[in-house]
């Protein structure tokens, strides 16, 4: 076996693939970039090389320095992870000319399944079903327009080496074309070095799923089941589960024997992955078609993990020294069911907007998994991240994958919800409240899903998931319980409020739109004349209070303001104002203060580089035209204006970094 092997990733996958290589007793090496320099795999890994400076086409992308950090350590082999170079034939073909081991499939497969348009081809060739569309080069947005009409909309435009859900809009109507084509040029260029786009049929009520291939050097090749990943927001996945709610035992043989077939095709060994879209208005299941092929490793590997008992990483590495595979596929099985949630550093309150920036407290629900697939009690954590660390402009605003495990998928999904309760993230904007919203949410519960689950559920956005009135009351008895206590640390510290007096017992706290009294007592807490069937410790300081209500665990995360807390759990963050009952009174006679008027002014929605520019002063403009374009996190933003109107000034130029609420242009 391989005495050393090195990580060209970085993040939670440079961290998964050493937690394995360490169970087998393999050294690992880790390169870094500056913005990594103390990010926890470097600390992981066994030894560490510095590769150059933040922005990836200066260090993770330059295939000489991975394979000098190589020499310099002595490492036999090279495992990618997934994006930046673990799709790129002319790094595979480099490692083998310098005799380094590639932890991947051959040459031959990278080449014919990276190029979208040459793998649909080689799929049609093999006999699998594929979308209908337009398999060739396209000249220029005219001929892109007719290609479309030819086709009929709805269709989706792709960049030919996209992935990741860069480089893909979809188009409605032959103005969507007009507007789009040439941003997906640009996105496809930018991030993959490949301007090349083809367009295909999009299939209605589409569910995205996608079958687990492993293959070894000797013409073995099995799937692994399947994976449900139609939960996304903007083509990039957000929530997947295996196995999917919808494909049956049939659908799954014939799913898995035709992707086995394209593997074949192209000789393919490792892991690897076939995305299929599948049409959810057939009854039948028999309506699939292939999508493309990812071959490498898969973002979202830890649910099949967790389903067949199978370590994936262990199996690549041992492919890519020449093992058999030690299993057949009467081996594998169906053993439960897993979920996978990714917390990404995004604010689904402002419209999904990225953010960036330091992470203050990182508290996951468990650290790692202690070498077992399946986690701790269910629960795995795969993280790249640390207290203090921070999310960088230059990469994927991934924090962290959840995965939980059950025997029901009813059982995933509860553990998800509470886990995700127990999730401690603060400094910058996450996901935690949406991703625990869509696992209670009754259409995800019933399996009813599709690529349209996240537009047409939260059409106006997200703004916490729904609370009943009796979760109200419990954290209105909670926020009481809690300011009694730090009113009673106050009466204790010297020359605040004297020894003589005593907390106040009773409180109106206003949650949810609603008032509360609280009296709160030795014995009892009281709300609205009930008592509460509440089992709690806090101290004031605490930050997550896991309580006991009416014998079920709650865990409530909890952060002082100055009117009261901020608590969250369930999927939704409340406000709760607690005040004194003999003074609540009084704030009926205070005077609301009035938010500014900002909207003669179109503000940066998030931190990125200005693109684009498309009006100057003086313009007039229309309710919806495009004004700038702002990238972010390898994604470009077409900002519109919101009203009609004249441009007075225009703050910003094409090339400047802004800020969150950095002003691009005001209007008359």
């Amino acid at each position: 076996m391989f005495k050393k092997i090195l990580i060209a990733n970085r993040g939670e996958i440079a961290r998964r693939v050493i937690k394995t290589a360490r169970r087998m007793g393999i050294q690992t090496v880790a390169v870094y970039s500056d913005a990594d320099a103390r990010a926890p795999f470097v600390l992981d890994a066994d030894e560490a090389v510095h590769i150059g400076p933040s922005p990836a086409a200066q260090s993770y992308l330059i295939a000489d320095k991975i394979i000098a950090a190589c020499k310099a350590t002595g490492a036999e082999a090279v495992h990618p992870g997934y994006g930046f170079l673990s799709e790129r034939t002319s790094f595979a073909e480099q490692l083998k000319a310098e005799g380094i081991a590639f932890i991947g499939p051959p040459v031959n497969a990278i080449a014919a399944m990276g190029d979208k348009i040459e793998s649909k081809k080689l799929a049609m060739e093999a006999g699998v079903n594929v979308v209908p569309g337009f398999v060739g080069e396209i000249e220029d947005t005219e001929h892109a327009v007719r290609i479309s009409n030819e086709i009929g909309y709805p269709v989706m435009m792709k960049a030919s080496a996209g992935g990741g859900g860069k480089g893909m809009r979809l188009a409605y109507s032959e103005q969507d074309v007009r507007e789009n084509f040439e941003s997906v040029k640009r996105e496809g260029l930018n991030s993959f070095g490949d301007d090349r786009v083809f367009i295909e049929k999009f299939i209605l009520n589409p569910r995205h799923i996608e079958i687990q291939i492993l293959g070894d050097q000797h013409g073995n090749i099995l799937y692994l089941n399947e994976r449900e990943c139609s939960i996304q927001r903007r083509h990039q996945k957000v929530v997947e589960e295996a196995p999917s709610p919808f494909v049956t035992p049939k659908m799954r043989k014939a799913m898995g024997e035709q992707c086995v077939a394209l593997a074949r095709a192209v000789g393919y060994y490792s892991a690897g992955t076939v995305e299929l879209i599948v049409s959810g208005a057939d009854p039948t299941g028999e309506s699939f078609y292939f999508l493309e092929m990812n071959t490498r490793l898969q973002v979202e590997h830890p649910v099949t993990e967790a389903i067949t008992g199978v370590d994936l990483v262990e199996q690549m590495i041992r492919v890519a020294y020449g093992e058999k595979l030690a299993m057949t596929q009467d081996d594998i099985g169906i053993d439960g069911w897993a979920i996978e949630n990714r917390v990404y550093a995004e604010d689904p309150y402002r419209g999904f907007l990225p953010s960036t920036g330091r992470i203050s407290r990182y508290k996951p629900p468990v650290k790692g998994w202690a070498g077992d697939i399946r986690g701790v009690d269910g629960i795995r954590v795969d993280d790249g991240v640390a207290d203090g660390g921070e999310v960088s402009m230059f990469y994927d605003p991934m924090i962290a994958k959840l995965i939980t495990w059950g025997q029901t998928r009813d059982e995933a999904a509860d553990l998800q919800v509470a886990a995700l309760d127990k999730f401690e993230l603060e400094g910058l904007g996450h996901n935690i409240d949406f991703l625990s919203a869509i696992m209670q949410h009754p259409r995800f519960r019933s399996g009813e899903l599709t690529t349209g689950f996240i537009a047409e559920e939260y059409p106006d956005g997200f703004s916490g998931a729904a609370t009943s009135d009796d979760l109200l009351r419990v954290l209105a008895g909670i926020a009481g319980f809690a300011a009694c206590a730090n009113a009673d640390r106050a009466r204790q510290v010297d020359g605040q409020l004297g020894d003589p007096l005593d907390p106040p017992a009773e409180w109106n706290v206003r949650v949810g739109g609603a008032s509360h009294h609280v009296d709160v007592s030795e014995d009892a807490v009281i709300v609205d004349g009930a008592p509460l069937d509440i089992g709690m410790e806090y101290t004031p300081g605490d930050r997550l209070i896991v309580a006991e209500i009416e014998g079920r665990e709650l865990a409530v995360k909890m952060t002082k303001t100055r009117t009261g807390f901020r608590l969250t759990t369930r999927g939704a963050s409340h406000d709760a104002i607690c005040l004194p009952a003999s003074i609540a009174p009084l704030a009926a006679h205070m005077i609301e203060k009035v938010p500014p008027d900002l909207s003669k002014y179109l503000l940066c929605p998030m931190p990125g580089l200005v693109t684009a520019i498309h009006v100057s002063a003086g313009d007039k403009v229309e309710a919806g035209q495009p004004l700038a374009v702002v990238e972010a996190m390898k994604m470009e933003n077409i900002l519109r204006a919101e009203k009609a109107g004249v441009v007075m000034t225009v703050h910003a130029a094409a090339g400047e970094s802004l800020a969150v609420d950095a002003i691009i242009l005001e209007m008359e």
